[in-house]
């Protein structure tokens, strides 16, 4: 059974500094302390560790033996604590964060900028990915926090704070001119040639239940990756794309792409910052959600 590690703790000193006198001095105890602790050690193991000498002590070949671990032992305690510390005032340490390109690109960014700025020593990882990858990720504890757009099924244990509005837009380019500037219904979204992201994305399965609620049937004829790609398809007049108004408003201000205008408005969605109140976030996470001023 280990002893009293304070003992051991003592032993190290003594052994360090070869002397009672300076190691009571670095410990901040009487040296009778120090030479108590020490008759108490060698009393559990059954050994003498220390020799006097006329300058002090000196190890035995049993205490020789022990220092060799005990040495390896203490300073891993040592650096341990130290690394800690720097993993406390932000010099050292991780965030990992799960966002997709849209919340990544139109709300964190500018955020990871200036935390890098302040704090350049910490590493952040983000892995890419569709709200409910980030979802599982977070569950899992392979992420500190999610940035992710709404809608999604909520659960107990996650929280979300809404952090920026997002509106879903239906664009064209010249060889859709006919219908700009006209009201229309959606149900005219069937008879047009339109551009959609892949099913695993909250942005898809948002614009699907939208449309199915009032009544529209599409059939997407491309279904892309991203959204830039469908940004890139609708200004070649490939079809009606569907996508977040920041994705395309470079091309809306431009004028390479119009914005349709429907007789009832999409509501609107939102960037939602979501962490798992069960799991405890580091000092760096904790400092980046400052900045996020949630």
């Amino acid at each position: 059974m280990v002893a009293n590690l304070e003992y051991y703790k003592v032993f190290y000193y003594v052994a360090k500094t070869g002397s009672f006198t300076a190691s009571a001095k670095e410990l901040s105890v009487s040296q009778s302390a120090v030479s108590q602790s020490v008759k108490q050690l060698e009393t559990l193991l059954s050994a003498v560790l220390f020799k006097r000498t006329a300058k002090g002590v000196r190890l035995t070949a049993e205490g020789e033996l022990l220092f060799s671990y005990v040495q390896k032992g203490y300073e891993q305690i040592e650096t341990g604590e130290k690394m800690l510390s720097q993993m406390l005032n932000l010099e050292l340490g991780e965030i990992r964060i799960g966002a997709s390109d849209m919340t990544l690109r139109f709300y964190l960014l500018p955020f990871l900028e200036k935390f890098h700025e302040s704090f350049p020593a910490i590493k952040v990882t983000v892995t890419n990915g569709p709200t409910p990858e980030t979802l599982k990720f977070l569950k899992e504890g392979k992420i500190d926090f999610g940035v992710i757009s709404t809608p999604f099924e909520k659960e107990d244990g996650l929280e979300a704070v809404e952090v920026k509005e997002i509106y879903d837009i239906f664009v064209a380019g010249r060889k859709f001119i006919s219908y700009k500037n006209r009201t229309l219904d959606f149900k005219d979204l069937e008879k047009l040639p339109l551009i959609f992201l892949e099913g695993a994305t909250s942005t898809r399965m948002y614009m699907d239940d939208f449309l199915r609620k009032n009544n529209v049937m599409v059939n997407p004829e491309f279904e892309l990756a991203t959204s830039d790609m469908v940004v890139q398809f609708a200004m070649r007049s490939l079809g009606v794309g569907c996508v977040v108004r920041d994705f395309a408003k470079e091309a809306l201000d431009s004028g390479l792409l119009f914005e349709l205008r429907f007789n009832k408005m999409i509501p609107k969605r939102s960037f939602c910052v979501v962490t798992d109140k069960r799991s405890g976030l580091s000092a760096a996470a904790k400092k980046l959600i400052d900045i996020l001023d949630l």
